[in-house]
């Protein structure tokens, strides 16, 4: 328990489950979060500009791609411009549940800071974007 990489496990593991508890009722999974969240700001991107912003691996992305076209999350589209890529679309059905799945992460991360004081939750995520730039030099 004295381990931060261990500690940062255990905890995106916590909000996983409890982002899945409220999530499982809307029709998307913890992992497909991150991509809705980039495809709701900017829509048709390319795997690879996903990939660019959600830091998981090229194997994890496709897949995890896959699923959302088989739930009806997103399509795939021709790039009017390069052959080889396609651009990603959400579809009407991702695109509605946007406010509920976004109050549905926001909860399951109030539920994590549980008894924590305004000013303790601050301080925490402060030192969590620290680490994670640490991490990023790494």
């Amino acid at each position: 328990m004295d381990s931060g990489a261990y500690l940062a496990s255990q905890l995106a593991k916590g909000f996983a489950r409890s982002l899945h508890q409220r999530a499982v009722g809307l029709g998307f999974s913890p992992g497909q979060f991150p991509i809705l969240l980039e495809l709701w700001a900017e829509d048709g991107l390319t795997q690879k500009q996903l990939l660019e912003r959600v830091d998981i691996e090229q194997a994890t992305m496709a897949n995890t791609l896959s699923r959302m076209v088989r739930d009806g999350l997103i399509e795939r589209r021709p790039h009017p411009s390069d052959k080889r890529a396609q651009l990603i679309f959400l579809t009407p059905k991702a695109r509605a549940m946007e406010a509920e799945a976004i109050e549905a992460a926001r909860e399951a991360d109030l539920a994590l800071f549980k008894g924590f004081r305004v000013f303790e939750r601050e301080l925490t995520l402060e030192y969590i974007r620290r680490l994670l730039e640490n991490a990023k030099a790494l």
